[in-house]
């Protein structure tokens, strides 16, 4: 038995990139065309958030709501479970923040985002704008087809991306509490593409 310490982050990889990527292609093709929602989803939050429209709040809190179930169950729970035995527990952790982001967001009202201004709130929208429109464009950019495409509201890394930015608009301390499980699965994810970055077999 090999010491701890001779152990790399590839040790722990469960799958190969083609079988992760792959993974990816087959859930496009038969989610299609719910990527088209999950992208007008994304648009429709960054409009809210720039402009001045009636329970603005609750609505962007609903809407990543849906994104996050739909994760949870659509593709962790129901497909990356398929080749990692821990995606039923990030399955977990997502609906854990939809429930979050329901409870306070929706029901409790107490999700509020920042007003329109400021250099620093059109950074954090424009960052949220190019992650719903050009997280897709990562797959043909490294070489890959675009079936095999990442979209917010349907996959996780751009859906957990975009939550953070949305989430650093929020006007309360709350938003701590709520950023919790989107930047540990931003840390899971790039752990993982490290470590596929490694894979040599």
């Amino acid at each position: 038995m090999s010491e701890w310490w001779t152990y790399r982050l590839i040790s722990f990889l469960l799958f190969s990139p083609r079988t992760y990527y792959r993974l990816f292609e087959l859930y496009n093709l038969a989610i299609w065309p719910a990527q088209v929602a999950g992208a007008a989803i994304g648009l429709a939050i960054v409009a809210l958030l720039i402009g001045k429209y009636r329970h603005r709040d609750r609505i962007v809190a609903s809407l990543l709501t849906v994104c996050w179930v739909w994760v949870a169950w659509a593709f962790l729970y129901q497909r990356y479970a398929q080749i990692n035995w821990m995606a039923t527990w990030f399955a977990g952790a997502f609906a854990l923040e939809a429930l979050l982001l329901a409870g306070l967001g929706i029901f409790a009202g107490r999700i509020a985002f920042s007003a329109p201004h400021g250099s620093g709130f059109w950074i954090v929208t424009a960052l949220l704008a190019i992650c719903v429109a050009g997280y897709p464009l990562l797959a043909p950019l490294a070489g890959r087809p675009w079936t095999t495409a990442e979209t917010f509201g349907v996959t996780p890394d751009p859906t957990a991306i975009g939550t953070v930015a949305a989430l650093v608009l929020v006007r309360r301390n709350i938003r701590w509490l709520l950023l919790i499980v989107p930047l540990l699965w931003c840390a899971v994810a790039a752990a993982t593409l490290w470590a596929m970055g490694m894979y040599s077999g």
